[in-house]
């Protein structure tokens, strides 16, 4: 993929004021109706605006200069001639015309778990959009009427022309009739179902594929799932945003699965063979005897695959040696034993209460004495 910066012929440091004037004069250059046939201009053409299209929209721009793409899902994939006109102000005489008006883009948010994730699952998202009308077939017409008639204003052409001066000169611009709005035709007899609309609410079931690895805040685009066009336009498409339920045992982060195995002390000082939860069922890990808390253990390829480049990550355990709050007589003994043979000491400290109990204790024995003295 060429550089946008190179594209356009601008710094990385290259303002608002810079792009534009760069990308005027590079548009009138290369536009199709000034190089007729030029399929070399027409390619360039497109990758001008869509350099343009990411460069002067703040956020796309800042994604692009930190990962060389201004969506991890896509590249820009609008109408380049959109860009154009809208910047003009209209296209030039024999501009490309437009057949209908392309469908809406929806939105929608699906949960998934850390297995889903991990298998790339196909999903059925329910999905609410504007759809056909059963009635007229989205035709919009009242069927058996002559519902339609040759608009007017365009004579049927769905645009018209007009002329227009600018810093380039005089120039002839082909916009949308606002008429029939590029229909051709208008409606004399509306459906009687969707009142002329062409559409009505359906509710359905989309079916998605995950790719493998996806993870929440990823956005999957599903073409053409949108709502639907009028006027014979394309659907619009469908955007699902990911969410990740949080597993009960492991925890995500980029391509790697984390484990907390908490041991007691004895397993940690002799060593211990642990059954561990992965997403391909429990694996037997063997904890050498002398482990520390915070220590790592790295089951390979145990994580989750990457979306870029191609590859699985680790499961990595993480050691955590729980000290008991409570112990039995016995077990006090046999610590203070085990203290003793690797000459460990241990200071018990009298705490304030053991102080009062002792005074209380030795003045009770001291007045008896003294009663036994007299």
């Amino acid at each position: 993929m060429a550089d946008y910066y190179e594209l356009l012929g601008v710094d990385k440091t290259a303002d608002d004021r810079d792009l534009k004037s760069a990308y005027r004069k590079l548009a009138m250059q290369h536009h199709p109706d000034k190089n007729p046939g030029n399929k070399e201009a027409e390619e360039k053409f497109k990758q001008i605006n869509e350099a343009y299209a990411v460069l002067s929209d703040p956020e796309k721009r800042s994604r692009y200069d930190r990962y060389g793409s201004a969506d991890p899902q896509a590249h820009y994939t609008g109408d380049v001639f959109d860009i154009f006109n809208a910047f003009f102000g209209g296209g030039f005489s024999g501009g490309r015309g437009q057949t209908g008006f392309e469908g809406e883009d929806l939105e929608a948010q699906v949960t998934i778990n850390l297995e889903q994730a991990r298998a790339g699952a196909t999903l059925e998202v329910d999905v609410t959009r504007l759809g056909a009308c059963d009635h007229c077939k989205g035709n919009r017409a009242e069927p058996g009427s002559n519902g339609k008639q040759t608009c007017a204003t365009c004579r049927g052409a769905g645009q018209v022309r007009q002329q227009v001066q600018s810093f380039f000169g005089t120039m002839m611009t082909q916009t949308t009739c606002p008429t029939c709005r590029g229909a051709g035709e208008t409606i004399t007899t509306p459906c009687t179902v969707c009142r002329g609309q062409g559409r009505t609410k359906v509710s359905e079931k989309v079916p998605i594929n995950l790719p493998k690895g996806i993870d929440g805040g990823y956005r999957v685009k599903s073409p053409r799932q949108g709502n639907v066009g009028l006027d014979g336009g394309p659907p619009g498409d469908l955007y699902i945003y990911i969410n990740l339920e949080p597993h009960p045992h492991l925890i995500r982060q980029e391509d790697n699965l984390y484990y907390e195995l908490k041991m007691g002390f004895a397993q940690a000082a002799l060593g211990s063979s642990f059954e561990i939860p992965t997403l391909d069922g429990p694996e037997v890990l063997r904890i050498p005897a002398g482990t520390q808390s915070h220590e790592e253990f790295r089951l390979r390829g145990k994580g989750m695959p990457r979306l870029r480049p191609v590859g699985t990550g680790d499961q990595i355990i993480i050691t955590k040696v729980e000290v008991p709050d409570r112990l039995s007589a016995k077990a006090k003994e046999l610590l203070k034993e085990y203290a003793q043979e690797i000459g460990e000491e241990i200071h018990e400290h009298e705490t304030l209460v053991d102080k009062i109990k002792g005074f209380f204790g030795k003045k009770k024995k001291d007045d008896k004495n003294e009663a036994a003295k007299a």
